[in-house]
């Protein structure tokens, strides 16, 4: 696999092998061994799996300590724009976005650490995405910032004159100079 780092401490993107033949292909999404080698030493115990269609935006979605989670997301069919915060106030980061598309096509995953805000917008005309996470889902601590905080400028890459489709839930986070320094 090859792994990349990125300007934020820790947030990564990996890039498996991909061996392909007249069959098709073949590629190993996540190896122990492997992430230990590259000195990725996680412990995952949830996998999560949705489908969005066409316009959707997630997000952006955290989890806050004692149980804030790390991620490892990927896409098994279709395209999405994803999209991290970064939370933790004592890194130069902080408040900063790294966005990258993913999708079943070029096969690359995000390794979103803990002290990020997660979300996406669908591509494609249908996504679906499967994410890893190294701590179990606790909603009295599922926290969020609202996916157009205007000091974020995300640019959510969907067409010209499209309302993107968003929950009430994400509608109604604060934004980003509101939250609680949580990491």
């Amino acid at each position: 696999m090859k792994v990349t780092k990125t300007p934020f401490d820790g947030l990564l993107i990996i890039e498996p092998i991909i061996h392909t033949d007249g069959r098709g292909y073949f590629f190993e999404s996540y190896n122990e061994r492997s992430f230990s080698e590259a000195g990725l030493s996680f412990s995952f115990v949830q996998d999560n799996q949705s489908w969005s269609r066409a316009s959707v935006v997630r997000g952006l979605h955290f989890q806050a300590p004692p149980l804030a989670q790390v991620k490892l997301v990927r896409v098994l069919s279709g395209a999405i724009w994803d999209v991290v915060v970064d939370l933790r106030k004592r890194e130069p980061t902080y408040g900063k976005i790294f966005e990258v598309e993913l999708s079943a096509e070029n096969k690359r995953q995000l390794l979103v650490p803990r002290g990020f805000a997660h979300g996406f917008s669908v591509l494609s005309s249908g996504a679906e995405l499967l994410y890893k996470s190294d701590t179990l889902y606790a909603p009295e601590l599922q926290r969020g910032i609202r996916f157009d905080d205007p000091a974020l400028k995300i640019e959510w890459k969907l067409p010209a004159g499209v309302t993107p489709t968003v929950s009430e839930t994400d509608r109604s986070w604060p934004a980003l100079e509101q939250l609680p320094d949580y990491f």
